[in-house]
């Protein structure tokens, strides 16, 4: 029987390719199409989503390293948000509670989507596992064992993944003109932040992706190109700061100013095939998805990763990767002198939930809403983190904390139910729930904005 929950658990809900190639596959079969078209929709909903992790693959290596020479180069110490380390220190304890309760989130979301009007099927593995790791840490910590930890972590993540994709939905639909996907990206409440900041102060500014270049310049209209200029100095400052003898670890003998460059034309190569994997998944995905939704769960919506919303403003995603670094290294100087942990900027994050984030701000507030949007969203995932570390630390774990907004979210509001602090938890979903009301106004309806053709 355990051999069999695993597999489950492991092997198809834990394998992201594997999951969404099995939902695509069965939403044809459902459809009745031929054993053909069944066949070439999975494989190509398969062959898309790898070649989309490939890209992700490329640029986490990438990031890895320039995380790595800006911390090194620039004497920077202090906590870092590393999900991973927390999920592995997680699983040497509660590596079974862990997978049961990612099972019974999964089975939470079909319900609700099934039995509410809110159907959203959230199909980002990955997410899905910290929110089960952080609901199984926090209820273990709080005494919980057995069925009670698996329930308790597995009910509230599955109403979290509904509920996430929910709120975004009305940005999402103005995002991309249509309502055929949602965000499922548990970094949401900070991407309605930026929403709200940028609904502020970005009435009457310009798209990002609307930029006119003089005729000298105008190169830089293509997205790789520009870029690239972009990320080229974003690699060689922290390469100067960093030597090139603690460089030359990475680099085999290459010169070290010549690896950083290569490593920054190495992420927009990464960007150019997550941009192809993401269009071939969703033209076969989300036709595919239909027939569940025909069957399953009606008009259901596949809550998908956060890089299928990347073409569609190329330029907003860059924008918000460096406002948001730019508000997290604030924070990170700014929040210790107020007795909070000092918070490494973390540039995997800043890049795909910030990336996402500048997406949201130009939505809804143009260059203005993506830039001074994207600095306060860099403050926000700065300040939840810092605040969570007190909690964690209680539990054992030290120099670490969560970075996904949601998941940290979440810990914060399950650790003070259960240390009874009802007054810590009604004031942040009293925020949460104000940011979503004023964000999702009658300005977000979708037929009153046309989105960018980038797709």
């Amino acid at each position: 029987m355990n051999s069999i929950i695993n597999f489950i658990v492991k092997d198809l809900l834990g394998q992201a390719s594997i999951l969404i190639a099995f939902i695509a596959m069965l939403g044809l079969l459902l459809q009745k199409k031929s054993k053909g078209k069944v066949a070439e929709g999975t494989f190509k909903t398969l062959l898309g989503f790898l070649i989309m992790m490939a890209g992700i693959n490329i640029i986490v290596d990438t990031l890895t390293f320039l995380n790595d020479i800006f911390t090194h180069g620039f004497g920077m110490k202090g906590y870092i948000t590393d999900v991973a380390a927390i999920a592995g220190l997680a699983n040497r304890e509660l590596g079974s509670e862990v997978a049961l309760t990612l099972m019974v989130i999964f089975i939470v979301n079909i319900i609700i989507a099934r039995i509410t009007p809110f159907k959203y099927i959230f199909l980002t593995g990955q997410a899905l596992l910290w929110m089960a790791t952080i609901g199984a840490v926090i209820g273990y910590k709080a005494g919980l064992t057995g069925l009670p930890l698996i329930l308790t972590g597995g009910i509230f993540g599955g109403i979290m993944a509904v509920l996430m994709p929910a709120l975004a939905q009305p940005v999402v639909r103005r995002i991309t003109g249509s309502d055929d996907v949602a965000l499922g990206h548990f970094c949401t409440i900070g991407y309605l932040v930026q929403a709200a900041v940028a609904k502020v102060v970005g009435k009457g500014s310009k798209s990002t992706e609307d930029l006119v270049l003089p005729d000298n310049f105008k190169f830089l209209q293509d997205t790789y190109l520009s870029m690239a200029v972009v990320m080229i100095p974003m690699y060689l400052i922290p390469a100067l700061a960093a030597g090139p003898e603690y460089i030359g670890q990475y680099s085999n003998g290459v010169n070290y100013l010549m690896f950083a460059f290569m490593q920054a034309i190495q992420f927009v190569a990464g960007v150019f095939v997550l941009y192809s994997g993401v269009r071939l998944l969703l033209n076969e995905l989300v036709p595919a998805f239909r027939g569940i939704a025909m069957r399953i769960v009606p008009d259901a919506k596949p809550a998908l990763d956060c890089p299928v919303l990347f073409p569609y403003a190329p330029n907003a995603v860059i924008v918000g990767f460096l406002a948001t670094t730019a508000g997290s290294i604030i924070g990170m100087i700014v929040f210790p002198m107020f007795g909070l942990a000092m918070i490494l900027p973390g540039l995997l994050t800043n890049f795909f939930a910030g990336g996402t984030a500048g997406i949201f701000g130009n939505a809804m507030g143009g260059r203005r809403g993506a830039i001074i949007g994207g600095v306060v969203h860099g403050l926000f995932i700065t300040f939840l983190p810092a605040i969570l570390v007190p909690m964690l630390e209680s539990y054992g774990f030290t120099g670490v904390t969560f970075s996904d907004s949601d998941v940290i979210s979440s810990g914060l509001i399950l650790g003070n139910v259960f240390q009874n602090n009802w007054t810590f938890v009604g004031v942040f979903i009293l925020f949460v729930a104000l940011i979503a009301w004023f964000v999702n106004g009658k300005s977000t309806k979708p037929q009153e904005e046309k989105a960018h053709e980038s797709v």
